[in-house]
């Protein structure tokens, strides 16, 4: 990699600026020189040779667009003269074979988990509480003010005394002194949490259950199994009115269907049933109170890799997530794999371009056959709600660099590594099967990393090139930046910098290899992620059919 620009793919015929270029500027590719028409800013991309109106774009080897316009040898891409084209797929062809990595610095190390019952093994102890339905997230929330500060779990919130001081300066008629006003920066409690193997009661409030499609209500249920299920959980506290569409019942039924044996303790209690408000509370809190006990007597033993769930998910991506970040996370999760983890790749619109690819990787041709089916009905789906997958692209994501979705896709599937795909999940299914699964989400970020959790993962790496502040009740979330310039301009979400490759400090392997050694920590319990010091505690149940 030269310090200007990129050729990803020897079958590309554009070139990514790594950093700002100007127009007349003369650059050497391949023995010939290439006069830029335009100025090129960093992260976008120039062709290499004129490229005549219907001309297919090439990026990271694949169809990424289709020329609108004649577009000249050093000339910019951009939305006015590029649309979204992608290839078609098929049927797998071929038997896909596997150079995994190197994982001798690895094989040996373990992380230190809880031990569940069924084998799987948390990165944290968490006790929940959730709402079958959206009519309980007041007594969700009552709960929660009473359990927080009492238990030791409460965070600090600097801007209270912030608040309070414009407060005073404003009765004062002072008004104008808000200047010299700041916050103070935010410091954890010190304080001994009262069950000090529990690393936090979470309360998950939604705004679906009921008064929505029976399909959503269903996938709600399946979802909550899932995190109740998940190895990072504890114990749960489930409220429900009694009349709505997810019915407790339901939920139970799919969590005996992922785990036939569940043994976590599981506290369900039906307004409808209890009688008065004070009542029902009174019950749920005595009752989670005692199963918190209960799981405070669980602690960390250590465990194999092996028993690492990691989803691979990115958001606010920008023309470098492709090149640095998702393909560090790749290397990262093939590292997984080949020590006998499981990786989760989700985001279905953001696949749309490398379908053959995934396809040909995938282990037998049912997987292949069920991974086709369910990209075919959810673009069908996305473009009878007047949508498609080539509106994906954010305006974030258009003004650093991703023009189409195929681009955005081809550089996001790199999360994925390069390891055969193993298993194929709709939304709502739990992971069972070791090795890259691949999980029908949409590409929204939260409501992606929350079905991801609700799969089973037990760690989750977020990558981004512009920033976002996207956390997870029960799995800590990584955050991995494409770029040096997000990582100093906000250091308080961001774990890892992969901009190092762009700079040429770093290769993949090594920013990989970094990452894995972050995840090991993290799921040890010896860091917290930022996501996790900033309490980003984002979950939102997927709408079905509406979402990109």
């Amino acid at each position: 990699m030269n310090h200007k620009t990129l050729q990803i793919h020897p079958k590309d015929n554009v070139l990514v600026a790594l950093q700002d270029l100007k127009a007349g500027e003369n650059i050497s590719f391949s023995g010939n020189d290439i006069i830029l028409k335009d100025d090129v800013p960093a992260k976008h991309k120039f062709a290499i040779n004129d490229l005549i109106k219907g001309a297919q774009v090439f990026m990271y080897g694949g169809i990424v667009g289709k020329a609108l316009s004649t577009i000249s040898s050093g000339g910019v891409l951009s939305t006015q003269n590029v649309t979204h084209e992608a290839e078609d797929f098929g049927e797998k062809t071929g038997d896909y074979l596997w150079d995994a990595p190197d994982i001798s610095k690895f094989k040996d190390k373990t992380f230190m988990g809880f031990h569940r019952p069924d084998g799987q093994v948390g990165t944290g102890n968490y006790w929940l509480v959730i709402p079958m339905v959206f009519c309980e997230n007041r007594n969700v929330d009552i709960i929660k003010d009473a359990f927080i500060e009492e238990l030791g779990f409460g965070k600090p919130n600097p801007f209270k005394k912030m608040v309070r001081e414009m407060a005073s300066l404003y009765k004062s008629g002072q008004s104008r002194s808000f200047d010299t006003v700041s916050v103070e920066t935010l410091v954890e409690k010190t304080e001994d949490r009262l069950f000090e193997n529990i690393d936090g009661i979470k309360f998950l409030n939604h705004q679906v259950g009921c008064g929505g499609t029976r399909t959503d209500s269903q996938a709600l249920c399946a979802l909550i199994a899932g995190y109740i299920n998940n190895p990072n959980v504890a114990g749960a506290t489930i409220l429900s009115l009694g009349c709505q569409n997810a019915q407790s019942s339901f939920m139970e039924e799919k969590l005996r269907l992922i785990n036939p044996d569940f043994k976590k303790p599981l506290i369900i209690l039906e307004q409808q049933v209890e009688g008065t408000e004070q009542q029902m509370l009174t019950r749920a809190i005595k009752e989670t109170f005692v199963g918190m006990a209960e799981a405070n007597t669980q602690s960390r033993e250590s465990a194999p890799l092996s028993k690492l769930v990691v989803g691979l998910e990115c958001g606010g991506s920008d023309g470098f997530s492709g090149i640095s970040a998702n393909p560090a996370v790749g290397y990262a999760a093939d590292l997984v794999v080949a020590l006998g983890g499981t990786a989760i790749l989700s985001e279905f619109p953001e696949l749309c371009g490398v379908e053959q690819e995934l396809i040909n990787r995938c282990v037998s041709d049912e997987k292949a056959e069920r991974f086709s089916s369910l990209m075919r009905l959810y673009a069908a789906a996305a473009e009878a709600s007047g949508s498609g997958f080539d509106m994906n692209p954010s305006p974030g994501n258009i003004k650093d660099g991703l023009i189409t979705d195929a681009m955005k896709s081809s550089g996001a599937a790199k999360k994925g590594g390069t390891s055969p795909v193993t298993d194929v999940l709709d939304y709502g299914e739990y992971v069972n099967t070791p090795g890259l699964n691949l999980l029908c989400t949409p590409g929204n970020d939260v409501e992606s990393t929350t079905a991801m959790a609700g799969a089973g993962a037990n760690v989750i790496l977020f990558t981004t090139g512009l920033g976002t502040p996207t956390g997870n009740p029960v799995t800590p979330v990584i955050k991995v930046s494409s770029n040096h310039k997000l990582a100093e301009r906000m250091p308080d979400i961001i774990d890892i910098n992969t901009g190092f490759v762009i700079s040429g400090e770093k290769n993949i392997q090594q920013m990989g290899e970094e990452i894995l050694e972050k995840v090991i920590k993290v799921a040890s319990g010896e860091e917290k992620s930022k996501a996790m010091k900033l309490g980003q505690d984002d979950f939102i149940p997927w709408k079905r059919g509406v979402s990109l």
